[in-house]
């Protein structure tokens, strides 16, 4: 095994959790939102299919502060509301574990897109396929 497929199969595993993550996650806590009147349109726009679940733990995975800093000097904030998830109805309706999940999920589905990017930038610009 060369170290290229020992990445890639680290990279596959984290692929693998993430999607089993983003699963629990939809079903535990987006669920619970999408039902209350209160947050079901606050979860940010859906482009397609489940990408409400990556707003919401987009928006739980970084700490508050952090979070309403972006928040208050963000671009999209001008194109107008729904484009992202309200951070305070968020945090008002949901649990500390529903924001470990998020955050498990989000940071292990981020890292495993960047990190098969860069395995693939690496691959063909270096030339690591010919040994």
């Amino acid at each position: 095994m060369t170290l290229v497929q020992a990445i890639l199969s680290v990279i596959l595993a984290v692929i693998f959790i993430s999607a089993i993550l983003f699963v629990i996650f939809g079903q535990v806590t987006v669920r619970k939102l999408r039902k209350n009147p209160a947050t079901k349109h606050a979860l940010g726009i859906e482009f397609v299919s489940g990408w409400d679940i990556v707003n919401v733990a987009g928006a739980l995975a970084l700490p508050k502060t952090v979070a309403q800093k972006i928040k208050r000097n963000s671009v999209s904030m001008g194109l107008g509301q729904g484009f992202e998830a309200d951070l305070d109805l968020l945090y008002k309706h949901t649990t500390w574990f529903d924001r470990l999940l998020a955050r498990l999920f989000y940071w292990s589905w981020a890292s495993s897109g960047l990190a098969s990017i860069v395995l693939t930038m690496a691959y063909f610009l270096f030339d690591l396929g010919q040994s």
